[in-house]
């Protein structure tokens, strides 16, 4: 279950681009994963982009849901709270055990004081439980919130909620990657890994929503976003 965070393999914070840490990754999947295995990850992805309806997904220029989650302390927090301090950069993830989730959020860690700088804070919203939560923070010293979405609510308000194809669950529970355990139910649910940068008011500023859950939007390309007079 557990993914090595970048500061538990290698010294030192990586600061390379997030596209090299994911292509690194995806390489090393190529290489040791089997292609059966691989292929199944493949047509889970087609499928998806066939099925999703661009409409489903919460555009630019539209107000955010409203929320209230836990955090990774079991602490109750509003998006209210979140967007009285400005402007909020959210990110769904699939949860602790996806190393594409693991090497977006050690990315935006390291970028988090120039998305402060810029008068926004930052958030990420997954399935996983409280407790998953907490010891995804502590593992890789993430300085910002974890939300617990149970049963994916707020993910599929934003439009962002898929059921795992069967042969692809089969594939997760061969790997250990026990969804139930993790998410604290049985719907084998996961959100379309997504960023949102949303104003005071509620409205999105920016959107991206990616089937392909290896691919996850450059840090620097948010806080450029952040730094621009609009």
């Amino acid at each position: 279950m557990k993914w090595r965070s970048l500061e538990e393999s290698a010294p030192g914070l990586d600061a390379r681009p997030l596209r090299e840490i994911l292509a690194e990754r995806k390489e090393l999947i190529a290489k040791y994963v089997p292609a059966e295995t691989q292929a199944v990850h493949a047509r889970a992805v087609a499928e998806l982009k066939q099925q999703r309806l661009p409409s489903n997904i919460l555009p630019v220029g539209a107000k955010a849901p409203a929320f209230h989650l836990q955090n990774h302390d079991g602490k109750n927090v509003s998006s209210s709270d979140l967007l009285a301090k400005g402007r909020l950069v959210l990110c769904f993830i699939r949860g602790r055990w996806c190393p594409f989730c693991v090497a977006q959020l050690e990315a935006m860690n390291l970028v988090l004081p120039e998305i402060e700088q810029a008068g926004a804070t930052f958030a990420a919203i997954s399935p996983q439980t409280v407790q998953q939560s907490f010891f995804m923070r502590d593992q890789h010293k993430l300085r910002f919130p974890l939300l617990s979405d149970a049963g994916n609510k707020v993910a599929r308000q934003f439009g962002l909620t898929y059921r795992i194809p069967e042969e692809q669950e089969a594939v997760y529970r061969k790997a250990f990657v026990n969804l139930p355990f993790v998410n604290g139910d049985d719907n084998w649910e996961l959100p379309i890994p997504a960023t949102y940068i949303i104003d005071r008011d509620g409205t999105a500023l920016y959107a991206s929503a990616n089937e392909d859950y290896t691919e996850r939007p450059e840090p620097e390309d948010i806080v450029c976003f952040l730094q621009t007079p609009r």
